[in-house]
């Protein structure tokens, strides 16, 4: 699995490339984690309502073919795109799902950060307040777009926004519970966590069924 380490990107640039580099895969492509940030930016998912989204202001809005509601993305949050091949990898959409979140739970277990699912609400929680956000898409058995984890951001933009659809949603980062390790540090030991949990042979045991919208696939 390549890891692409690519610093401050673009929203609508690294979102292009996604498609770009979905679209030209074939059966031997190697699988990909991007790991970047974006500068501020509200990214809409394919089951977004307008109504969800209060006062974008200055911030840009994209639209998006992510499944899933609205979202805010912004510098101090690490971004990891997962650009797998499902079909190869012998497991469905579901179970990308789960592996995602059990990623992230099981780092943030690895800070003594007790974290949950949240049923009904992919994404990962802490004290009741959302710390991950996923959303994926689909095409052809391969996937792409990915996580966010909440580092060290500014959490104010999330209040123009229900996040993921949600009216009055808590966000919490990182930073609140106490950690203090570096963006890089942070992304490496994470991506240890993913590679265990994507890379594991089917069949996974059931853990909580995530419902599908975050997920958009054809």
């Amino acid at each position: 699995m390549r890891i692409r380490k690519l610093g401050h990107v673009d929203y609508q640039t690294a979102y292009t490339r996604m498609q770009t580099f979905t679209a030209a895969r074939d059966e031997v492509t190697p699988d990909e984690f991007w790991l970047l940030q974006h500068p501020p930016v509200y990214t809409l998912g394919r089951g977004a309502r307008d109504g969800h989204l209060h006062q974008p202001g200055e911030i840009p809005v994209v639209k998006t073919d992510r499944g899933g509601q609205v979202t805010y993305h912004g510098p101090g949050q690490l971004i990891v795109y997962v650009l797998i091949d499902l079909r190869r990898r012998g497991y469905g959409v579901r179970s990308l799902v789960q592996r995602i979140e059990q990623a992230l739970i099981d780092y943030l277990a690895s800070r003594s950060i007790v974290a949950s699912r949240r049923r009904g609400a992919p994404g990962v929680y802490v004290d009741n307040a959302k710390i991950a956000a996923l959303g994926l898409r689909v095409r052809n058995g391969c996937s792409y777009h990915g996580l966010a984890l909440n580092v060290d951001m500014d959490l104010a933009p999330f209040a123009r926004i229900d996040p993921c659809g949600y009216p009055g949603l808590a966000v919490t980062r990182l930073s609140d519970h106490g950690v203090t390790d570096t963006m890089p540090q942070i992304a490496d030991e994470l991506l240890g966590h993913l590679r265990g949990r994507l890379e594991a042979a089917p069949p996974d045991q059931p853990i909580l069924s995530p419902t599908m919208e975050n997920v958009a696939h054809d």
